[in-house]
């Protein structure tokens, strides 16, 4: 090779040396460069987003009971044998899935693991094990999103900005915390606010358990008489909040909130014919023969047995249907109506946001000119539909005086920093429906329905109660065509100075083991316990 060619080759090698060192100077001196290598080595993890807590009237939590520890696990930990034992199935699958890989991850685990030398931070469980109120708060998705029940209805309040908390990690390559690094948290103000609901935990507990012993299809509504705020409200059948999709083909509606929804409601109703002939000053006798015909159809009450002659209080005791059809005969459709709507039948009762009780259905006052109509709509059959709200809401303007309140679920938001009222989500209405003397009266017509007629297995009660049963035809049959019925009690208790109105409900029933009159009782029972 001649010399000018060597020369040439070694000018080309130094002036790519030369390139190749400005080049890397560059790079050196580019910040952007070296923020990307930095972001390289930090990993970002985000814990869940806050949420704002549910709280009963006085302040105690109603979700997030339960504190659950998320673990930091770094790669080469062990974590699969370290962690196995603290976690669930799901975290067990993702102790599985992540047994390789060279980035940290957070994994739920069901205590705080600290003194383990593993790092973990608190967080709440929405739900308890055994779930609290679970139809009215309802549930989230996967997304953390209020899916069913008020945690759709006041889903912005409780999520705020849905800002996440973030847990920043310096790794080296493979993942590991580099020496000297501590991981850092840093608190997002997601402006999330709790929502404080008139349930009181403890009635709700008890309603709970009356409800999980003594029933398979219905609901329980506990009132505060003086004021109808909701101290209880029970579904069942309930579901699972963590496996969802399980219940999703139930035959037995498990995502029903029986408590809003509505019902043929039967003798339920004869109270309200009641309240409206003591207005009217109507207090007929009646001759029970067991059925009496209204245009060529035979009505007959209960077994046919015939109750004689009977007084107001004796019909409402022995739930005679013929005194209530000739009743609402002399009273007429108009009047019947107009008590109907002043009792709140025909209207939702708003609950929170969209989430309401269902209006149920008052029949029109041409429906009820047809004579038959209003012999079955004296009795609480035909197209008369209402929810256990609405008829809670009717007995507790007895109960209460003969002033008409609007039942009411929920008080306000406030700040869970300090429990400051922020916001009030309810504006519960009243009006005086019935004099404060016929609805004593009427109040003592109901303890005679406890202490001598339909409602005995309440009897036992020592503060002693009133009330009303009812038994509602639904058209619906069994595969050998039994018909299933809406079995009712709505009462007071105790049955001088009420406390509560209490309204049970078991529905599409064939037989049960329990009437819903002795439910209530034992709920009564268990609220004594509490006072």
């Amino acid at each position: 090779m001649s010399g000018k060619r060597v020369l040439a080759l070694y000018a080309a090698v130094l002036l790519g040396f030369a390139v190749v060192l400005c080049r890397l100077y560059f790079l050196a001196e580019n910040h952007t460069y070296a923020a990307r290598a930095e972001a390289q080595s930090t990993v970002r993890l985000s814990l869940p987003a806050r949420r704002g807590s549910f709280y009963d009237h006085s302040g105690l939590l109603l979700t997030g009971l339960e504190t659950r520890y998320l673990a930091l696990c770094f790669p080469g930990e062990n974590n699969y044998t370290r962690l196995y034992a603290f976690t669930d199935s799901a975290g067990q699958a993702l102790l599985y899935r992540n047994r390789n890989r060279s980035a940290p991850f957070l994994l739920e685990v069901d205590r705080d693991l600290s003194g383990r030398g593993i790092r973990c931070f608190a967080t709440a469980r929405r739900c308890a094990e055994v779930p609290l109120c679970q139809h009215l708060i309802g549930y989230l998705d996967a997304e953390g999103r209020g899916t069913a029940g008020l945690e759709k209805a006041l889903d912005s309040q409780l999520a705020g900005t849905k800002e996440h908390d973030t847990l920043v990690c310096a790794v080296t390559a493979q993942g590991q915390l580099r020496a000297g690094e501590t991981p850092q948290l840093t608190r997002q103000d997601s402006s999330a606010v709790g929502v404080q609901l008139t349930i009181s935990r403890p009635v709700q507990r008890a309603a709970e358990a009356v409800a999980a012993d003594t029933m398979t299809s219905g609901c329980i509504l506990v009132l505060d008489t003086a004021t109808a705020a909701v101290r209880a409200s029970v579904s069942v059948p309930g579901y699972d909040p963590d496996d969802l999709a399980a219940s999703l083909d139930a035959p037995d509606s498990p995502f029903l909130n029986r408590a809003l929804e509505s019902y043929a409601v039967g003798s339920v109703f004869k109270p309200v014919l009641a309240a409206a002939a003591l207005e009217q000053g109507i207090l007929p006798e009646y001759e029970c023969t067991g059925a009496m015909v209204v245009d060529g159809q035979i009505f007959r009450c209960a077994g046919g047995v015939p109750h004689g002659t009977v007084d107001m209080t004796a019909a409402l005791e022995k739930s005679c249907n013929g005194y209530f059809i000739r009743l609402g005969q002399q009273l007429g459709a108009e009047t019947l109506l107009q008590m109907s709507r002043q009792l709140g039948f025909g209207q939702e009762v708003p609950v929170a946001g969209a989430l309401h009780a269902d209006a149920g259905k008052l029949p029109s006052a041409g429906e009820l000119a047809q004579s038959g109509q209003l012999a079955n709509f004296s009795f609480g059959q035909g197209g008369l539909l209402a929810s256990p709200v609405q008829i809670a809401a009717m007995m507790n303007t007895i109960a209460s005086g003969g002033v008409y309140r609007t039942p009411f679920f929920v008080c306000g938001s406030v700040d869970e920093t300090d429990g400051t009222p922020l916001e009030t989500l309810a504006h519960p209405q009243s009006r005086r429906v019935m004099s404060a003397e016929n609805a004593a009266l009427l109040r003592k017509m109901l303890q005679q329905v406890v202490e001598e007629g339909t409602a005995q297995d309440a009897a036992w009660l020592e503060e002693g109660a009133g009330g009303k049963t009812g038994t509602a035809q639904t058209g619906q049959f069994t595969p050998d065509g039994t018909e299933r019925k809406n079995l009712w009690f709505a009462g007071f208790y105790p049955a001088q100075q009420p406390r509560y109105t209490i309204v049970v409900l078991q529905d599409g029933q064939v037989s049960t083991e329990h009437s819903s009159a002795a439910i209530f009782a034992r709920l009564c029972a268990m609220l004594d316990l509490l006072a």
